[in-house]
């Protein structure tokens, strides 16, 4: 092999460094290619009860896994030779045209993530062309999350509580504010056992105890916030002192029935969907019910564990009802091949919930930007790999559900 010294004109291209970038939250954020990378900065970011709250689920916490594995054991089918140089990821839902086929779902307790909680979510939506849904539960007002994102698409979460005329009132102001559709929420009878929440005391506002002064040592950020930005408390609600659960059980009304749903859908001028559905059968009678779509979900597995897992639940439930109202689905989604893989399966539309709140704890709102830009690239990225220039050209042929486990033959 024959050598030669090097010449300064051949070094040169190969001495260009990296110009270096003097603000840690962009290193950081930079640095996170999947959701799961942005999952490990928040935790490292955020004390352990507001991290918990959001990455725990009820009891054993079966479900939320079961609904990642679902995910995990999707095989697709690429199709070849097919012209992807320019691919279409918008898509109508609920009667108006969105950039991604995914939007931000509702979260309550957001502030607690970080200060700037709901208005983050909000502008980092508006400038995706998603929607936002803002939760009863949430830590900023219906009228502040409308004016801090004025060109954005605002959706609204109802919780029926038992003073019926207070749950009215929300959705009253929610209709004045320009929100277009409600997100009716309907297994929440009473609150899961969220275990996580319960060992870590968790209260709103967050308790000082010895423990909660050693977590936070390693986490100044998040403490400056919470300290010296406005207090913490729900937007929606009078001033509460106590745990969560006792929260949710006093609020949560489990006389709610569908009487009550026909009753909410009268007062509503927007679009209706209903949140929570779990069988075939409720879907079926929601769509005779002229509800507006029907969001397949097991509350992200923080109500019933080991509930059905909404993604396999998907195919039966588009079958049934598909071509009388979408058919939206959240919980379990972790990165963009599992939002193509449900619009394969039939879904109109996907929300997300964990992966929304991971993106703020790792960095305000731009960890939000970061998320939206992690699950549109690997969206846009998928389509192409599978040979598809729209999203209605997704179908089911284009993925495959693995079996890894299922009923057992009686």
């Amino acid at each position: 092999m024959k050598r030669q010294a090097p010449k300064p004109r051949d070094l040169r291209p190969l001495l260009k460094f990296k110009k270096p970038t003097m603000s840690g939250r962009k290193r950081r954020l930079a640095a996170a290619l999947t959701l799961d990378d942005l999952r490990v900065i928040a935790k490292r970011r955020t004390p352990k009860a507001a991290f918990d709250y959001t990455d725990g689920a009820a009891d054993g916490e079966v479900s939320l896994a079961r609904a990642r594995e679902a995910f995990a054991d999707v095989q697709f089918n690429p199709a070849i030779l097919r012209d992807v140089s320019t691919v279409d990821t918008s898509r109508v839902v609920l009667g108006e045209r969105v950039a991604w086929p995914f939007g931000i779902a509702p979260t309550g307790f957001t502030r607690m993530m970080h200060a700037e909680g709901e208005v983050a979510g909000a502008q980092a939506a508006a400038a995706a062309g998603i929607p936002f849904s803002l939760s009863t539960m949430g830590t900023t007002s219906i009228e502040d999350v409308a004016a801090a994102a004025p060109g954005g698409r605002h959706w609204f979460q109802l919780y029926m509580w038992k003073d019926r005329d207070r749950s009215m009132a929300l959705v009253d102001r929610a209709a004045k504010a320009g929100y277009d559709t409600l997100l009716v929420t309907v297994d929440v009878p009473v609150a899961g056992a969220r275990l996580r929440d319960v060992r870590n005391g968790m209260t709103i506002p967050p308790t000082l105890t010895p423990r909660t002064v050693l977590n936070a040592i390693p986490r100044p950020e998040w403490w400056w916030n919470f300290l010296t930005t406005e207090p913490l408390a729900f937007a929606s609600l009078d001033a509460w002192s106590g745990t969560v659960a006792d929260l949710l059980d006093t609020m949560f009304d489990p006389t709610v029935t569908y009487a009550d749903l026909a009753w909410i859908k009268e007062q509503w001028p927007g679009k209706v969907v209903v949140k929570g559905v779990q069988t075939v059968d409720d879907a079926r009678r929601l769509a005779d019910a002229g509800v507006d779509a029907v969001l397949l979900s097991n509350h992200g597995g923080r109500q019933l564990d080991r509930a059905p897992v909404p993604f396999h639940l998907l195919p039966e439930v588009v079958k049934a009802v598909g071509s009388e109202v979408e058919v939206h689905l959240d919980t379990g989604i972790m990165s963009g091949q599992d939002i193509v893989a449900a619009l394969a399966h039939g879904a109109t539309f996907t929300l997300v919930g964990r992966a929304y709140l991971y993106g703020l704890m790792a960095g305000g709102r731009p960890g939000v930007d970061r998320m939206i830009e992690i699950l549109t690239g690997q969206i846009t990225r998928t389509m192409r790999l599978l040979g598809v220039a729209s999203l209605d050209e997704l179908n089911p042929e284009h993925v495959t559900q693995l079996v890894r486990w299922g009923p057992r033959p009686i």
